[in-house]
């Protein structure tokens, strides 16, 4: 019953850390479905840092979860009081053809197929299914929950193939509700697994439903959730799957904020949102900090291009330096909680420590043409397609609908390709300083690094080929 409880109060508690930043969009049945996909994963960020501040006792875990949720509650209701009502505005008709209901069946058949697949692997692999679910994840879980006062221990030097600098949401997350448990339960992290993966589907679709229209979401989420190493790796009690809800969530949330903007709302709650999400998104696997400095290095870049062509006065760049603030503001609490574990209890990481040779297989040819192999066959194949390549689809479809229907990238999109190519860089980078053996390093872990960046890829490749001028405008955000 305890259980039942606290999960509740880690979705409430999602749910109101959400709708504090939700307050200038319209509500609407995709709105909705959007919060409640993001408030899963805010709710558990939100718990395994509750865990990390409390430790282990029962009383002190259950008190501080009913405080955390009752402080976002009144949080909640004294803030809304000062907030104008949410508008509502007029939607443009759209035509429910005989194609857009098929497209709906197929949805809905392909959510069942991957929802009763994603249980029956996780009803076969109560452990997880792979090296790291029990040699990091779970044995981090473990350390936290039965090490007691003496969990730093386990996040010694001395047994590095456990990967002790790796952020604990997953972990801490797990022991949070083990404590609550008063045992170790493989239902957790599996039920973490599963929670993750669909709501990563929930806020593929629901985003691309309010930005760009029904057949767009129902393509996207079909696109997604055929790949079959999407729900394959979201059984495996790893973190990949964690850290693309992260940033497929920051992505949206910064898309939504701009067309609040084109729109004129006050919607800044949104940047304080996509801001946490990339925050969490470090605080639940090292790639996370490398998409984090890759999104700030592209915002950046962007903005100083922009200001350069448009010779913008003074007052108007201030005005856009003030809308960056309230991404870092909700990105700075979590990132803090990262630096602590980071500096007291982290080891460093050991694609860093071999500094002396750094150099030697940065000016290898080897290396490059290596890395540059498996990267190409990787886009191919990373999703474990069956037949022909999702991946494969998406660049022939892209070319051949012609530049004159494609959506001309809105400054936002722009900032969030750069940041996947900054972000692919730094993987290509890290690869070639491995102090493992490259290919198998390369076979092992790249498939899991480009399945990281799919959903958010997806995200943008639905934006750019669905022009919101046909069927649905700006204007809708959040009004069907």
């Amino acid at each position: 019953m305890l259980v039942i409880v606290a999960a509740l109060l880690c979705l409430g508690s999602g749910f109101l850390t959400v709708r504090l930043g939700w307050r200038a969009v319209s509500p609407s049945l995709a709105s909705i479905l959007l919060q409640l996909s993001l408030a899963v994963g805010f709710g558990l960020g939100i718990f395994s840092i509750v865990f990390l501040a409390v430790g282990v006792s029962v009383l002190k875990l259950s008190l501080a979860d009913l405080l955390v949720f009752f402080c976002l509650l009144a949080f909640y209701v004294v803030f809304r009081r000062s907030v104008p009502p949410e508008s509502k505005q007029d939607a443009l008709p759209v035509t429910d053809s005989w194609c857009l209901r098929l497209l709906t069946a197929v949805f809905a058949i392909a959510s069942a197929c991957a929802i009763y697949a994603a249980i029956m692997r996780a009803l076969a692999h109560p452990h997880g299914d792979g090296w790291d679910a029990f040699a990091i994840w779970n044995l981090h879980a473990r350390f936290l929950f039965l090490a007691g006062p003496n969990w730093r221990e386990g996040f010694s030097p001395l047994i590095p193939w456990s990967h002790p600098d790796y952020p604990l949401l997953i972990p801490a997350v797990i022991a949070h509700f083990w404590t609550l448990l008063g045992h170790e339960s493989q239902v957790v992290p599996a039920a973490v697994g599963l929670l993750f993966t669909f709501s990563t589907a929930g806020v593929l679709t629901s985003s691309l439903h309010i930005l760009r229209g029904r057949a767009a979401a129902l393509l996207g989420g079909l696109a997604l959730l055929c790949t079959p190493a999407f729900i394959e790796i979201g059984t495996w009690q790893y973190a990949d799957i964690p850290l693309s809800f992260f940033f497929l969530g920051a992505a949206s949330l910064l898309c939504l904020h701009e067309k609040g903007q084109g729109h004129r709302q006050n919607n800044s709650g949104l940047l304080v949102l996509a801001g946490l999400s990339a925050a969490f998104a470090t605080w639940t696997k090292n790639e996370g900090l490398l998409f984090f400095c890759s999104l700030i290095a592209a915002r950046v870049i962007v903005l100083f291009r922009d200001k350069r062509k448009s010779h913008e006065s003074p007052g108007h760049r201030e005005s856009r330096q003030d809308r960056f603030l309230p991404f870092l503001l909700g990105a700075i609490p979590v990132l803090l909680v990262v630096l602590y574990f980071k500096r007291t209890v982290a080891p460093p990481n050991e694609l860093f420590t071999d500094a002396n040779h750094t150099l030697h297989k940065l000016l290898s040819g080897a290396r490059y043409w290596a890395v540059i192999q498996w990267f190409v066959k990787q886009f191919f194949r990373f999703g474990h397609w069956l037949w022909i390549p999702i991946t494969l689809v998406m660049v022939g479809y892209y070319f051949a609908i012609g530049s004159e229907n494609r959506s001309l990238p809105s400054r936002q999109g722009r900032i969030l390709r750069l940041t996947l190519l900054f972000t692919l860089a730094g993987y290509f980078v890290i690869y070639l300083n491995t102090p493992y053996e490259i290919y198998w390093h390369l076979r092992f872990s790249l498939n899991r690094l480009f399945l990281q960046l799919w959903p958010t890829a997806i995200f943008l490749f639905s934006l750019a080929v669905s022009p919101h001028g046909k069927r649905h405008t700006a204007s809708q955000l959040g009004a069907e």
